[in-house]
């Protein structure tokens, strides 16, 4: 029995933190989990300049209500939930991913949620789990699943590593180069034959 655990953002929808960077013109914010191993100093690094700058959820879910999936993201979905539970299991928080969620056609997502003062500003964040993506891939393990897993970020890489069979997904060149024993992809349908032919 196999479950499919795909990343979201950079996988099936646009990061949401580089859209958010170029809708306010802030660049610093265009850094994401490619580029930061540390996911809480990547956050806390964001809220300090959310803070700077006087933004908050509001502001964010704006930017989010205008980001459609990925070309082609959504037939992927469907088609490989077909043959395959799959879970989407991401570091970004429920606050961000629900609209995006609706948009891919409701498939299951595990992640975080944000803390929100009665002002709309983000006073920090609640993780689901330690280590959520590894720690989920390992449960679903320890319940009789075999876990197939792709992502395009550093944070993916544990999941990726501990399962059956793991994917990078239009990731970095570095990334790439520095794991060059996960196989890497950059179309959907590459990925959706590579799936299929872990489940033998």
């Amino acid at each position: 029995m196999y479950i499919t655990c795909l990343d979201m953002e950079g996988v099936l929808v646009p990061e949401i933190w580089i859209a958010f960077a170029e809708a306010t013109g802030i660049d610093a914010l265009r850094r994401t989990t490619r580029d930061e191993p540390d996911y809480d100093k990547l956050m806390q690094y964001r809220l300090d300049i959310l803070k700077e700058h006087g933004l908050g959820l509001k502001e964010i879910q704006a930017v989010i209500a205008t980001i459609d999936p990925l070309p082609g993201a959504k037939e992927f979905l469907d088609e490989l939930r077909g043959f395959s539970q799959v879970i989407v299991l991401s570091d970004t928080f429920e606050q961000f991913a629900m609209p995006l969620i609706e948009k891919l056609g409701r498939p299951t997502l595990f992640c975080n949620t944000l803390e929100v003062a009665p002002d709309g500003m983000i006073t920090g964040i609640h993780m689901r789990v330690a280590q959520s993506k590894l720690t989920t891939v390992k449960a679903l393990q320890s319940i009789g699943y075999d876990t197939i897993a792709a992502g395009d970020s550093f944070n993916d890489l544990a999941m990726i590593q501990a399962s059956k069979a793991g994917f990078l997904f239009r990731s970095t060149p570095q990334i790439q180069a520095d794991y060059p024993d996960i196989p890497a992809f950059t179309s959907f349908d590459d990925l959706l034959a590579a799936i299929r032919g872990a489940m033998v």
